[in-house]
């Protein structure tokens, strides 16, 4: 069988040549589309591509010039994606849940010419009373001069056959700038991550000698595109391969995603861990452990992979019976949940990689994954590990390989401590290889907590013990005044359940939710080590802010007081 073209990766290869490739090859199969609505095929898409970079160029867009991307997840999306990147212009992707004022510096830092937006993200501007430089083309028509009710009054430009018939490309190299990707941290400072072609080309294709798709395979796209994780694996990785994709026009909640779901029976789909843990919690095991039976059996080794091979079986039905590759990266994944997945036989895989890695660093193939690890390092991609501790074993990741990003944007003092001498990649990570080089995260090194004695404590394994417990949804452990303490968010849906019968609701509620939390405290002290016990543990009553890759936004909460005084709180 011959290798796809892909696969003999040069130094000339650029994304547009996937989607070139793919028309040619596949020109008729579906690429494109909203959940039960018309189909673009891929001589169409590739078509319209060209015709909208046609319009770009008319308007004195440039090679190198930035145009943003401020939209939701849509077909009109990837078309204005493929159509900027096509005559060597930059993309410059805007997470929609960027605030006006975040949106409006990323345009005004990148110095974007041309902005795509939303009719929802043109509402935010005129709200915030935000002016931006650059011109706005709502993405929905590519219209322009939106009126009072964001109806386009022109169109961004009209591209004839016959200009279309003469209009040449230039030529794009894998070195040239493909997009600059802003992220969205929990550490509070979004940088402008550089990501040439040659980055974007090389992640997709070790995504393909992970798992491998065809034309024949559907993706669903439910995280946004604007970030990494989904916009490579889930997108560029699908037009790669010819496969069909897959749009949902609001957020992915039960009643959005179920129908969605039973209509595209996708073969191939990419989430984080939270939307896993809450169908885990609060739906499969609740029901495996309703009665003190079953709560018995469960306790048992043998007949709780019993209990999930059967609980597997009805997920993946409910997940339109077709899934190939289920990935879940962005955040590590509760262990309780992992272990569920893989007992279940559900053909999940967990990956590991940054927004400044393409994203993927590692990840293994469904089947073959081991609980609490990311997998084994991706094709052409080199992991190394520094400053290991002598006793775990544990050292900070550095990342070498073709999809390491080019480096910040205008921000050269930040390059020079973000790459080592030799080139490698910080990660900012600690991590851990098993005897079959199975990586295993164990945190960022900017949460660590540094103990009385030197100690180093990760909060993210004091939180996955946290989760644990059938009570807790999410949980953040930090320091406060020289003391580790956790913050958690309780599964209040649960606990009213099982407190349903209380005559008097509030008094008698807020002292089982104050036992409940001294209990997760017990438990959890129990399982971690001396320096690692929770002096305190308090209830976050509002749901954590997080990233759009679901990851809570640890500097909101940081040395802040949930309570009067969390000190004395459950202490």
């Amino acid at each position: 069988m011959k290798a796809p073209y892909f696969l003999e990766q040069t130094d000339e290869l650029n994304l547009f040549t996937f989607l070139e490739n793919t028309a040619k090859k596949f020109p008729t199969n579906p690429a494109l589309c909203y959940v039960d609505e018309e189909y673009i095929l891929y001589k169409d898409f590739h078509k319209k591509a060209l015709e909208l970079a046609l319009c770009l160029r008319n308007n004195n867009i440039e090679f190198g010039d930035r145009v943003a991307i401020w939209s939701e997840n849509g077909p009109n999306w990837l078309i204005a994606y493929f159509a900027t990147i096509s005559i060597g212009a930059v993309a410059v992707p805007v997470l929609p849940d960027f605030s006006a004022k975040e949106a409006s510096h990323i345009l005004e830092h990148s110095g974007a010419k041309i902005s795509f937006l939303s009719v929802t993200q043109a509402r935010k501007l005129k709200t915030a009373n935000i002016a931006i430089e650059s011109k706005i083309v709502l993405i929905s028509d590519f219209t322009v001069d939106y009126n009072e009710d964001f109806v386009g009054q022109n169109a961004f430009c009209i591209a004839t056959e016959e200009e279309l018939k003469d209009f040449k490309l230039p030529k794009v190299v894998g070195s040239d700038l493909a997009s600059i990707i802003y992220t969205s941290g929990t550490t509070g400072t979004s940088k402008g991550v550089m990501l040439t072609h040659k980055n974007l080309t090389s992640n997709s294709i070790q995504g393909w000698d992970t798992y491998g798709v065809d034309e024949n395979d559907r993706f669903l796209s439910i995280l946004p595109m604007s970030h990494s994780y989904e916009f490579t694996l889930g997108n560029i990785y699908g037009v790669m391969c010819g496969a069909s994709l897959h749009y949902i026009k609001k957020p992915p909640t039960a009643s959005v995603l179920m129908p969605a779901l039973k209509s595209v029976r996708p073969t191939l789909m990419f989430t984080v861990p939270l939307i896993m843990d809450k169908i885990f919690k609060s739906k499969i095991r609740p029901e495996l452990t309703n009665s003190p039976l079953k709560r018995f059996l469960y306790g048992i080794p043998f007949f709780r992979k019993l209990l999930h091979r059967i609980a597997g079986k009805k997920l993946y039905s409910t997940f339109g019976g077709q899934l190939g590759f289920f990935g879940i990266g962005g955040a590590k994944l509760d262990e309780d949940v992992d272990r569920f997945l893989h007992e279940a036989k559900f053909p999940y895989a967990i990956g590991y990689g940054l927004t400044e890695t393409s994203p993927l660093l590692a990840g293994a193939k469904p089947g073959t994954g081991k609980v609490g690890s990311t997998g084994p390092t991706v094709l052409g991609a080199t992991l190394k590990l520094r400053n290991i501790d002598p006793k775990t074993g544990e050292g900070e990741v550095i990342a070498y390989g073709p999809n390491i990003m080019k480096g910040y944007y205008k921000a050269d003092d930040l390059n020079k401590e973000v790459f080592t001498e030799d080139g490698g990649f910080i990660t900012g990570d600690t991590g851990i290889f098993d005897k079959d080089n199975f990586l295993y995260i164990k945190g960022r090194i900017k949460n660590m907590i540094l103990g009385p004695s030197g100690e180093n404590i990760f909060p993210e394994e004091i939180e996955a013990q946290i989760n644990k417990s059938e009570w807790v949804l999410e949980s953040l452990v930090y320091e406060l005044k020289g003391k580790v303490v956790a913050r958690v968010e309780l599964n209040n849906e649960e606990i009213q359940k099982q407190f349903s019968n209380l005559k008097d609701k509030t008094s008698e509620m807020e002292k089982n939710i104050n036992d409940i939390l001294v209990n997760i405290r017990k438990n959890v002290n129990d399982e971690v080590n001396k320096f690692s016990k929770l002096s305190n543990i308090f209830e976050q009553k509002e749901p954590f802010v997080k990233t759009p890759t679901k990851k809570i936004k640890r500097y909101l909460y940081n040395d802040k007081d949930a309570h009067e005084n969390p000190e004395e709180k459950n202490s």
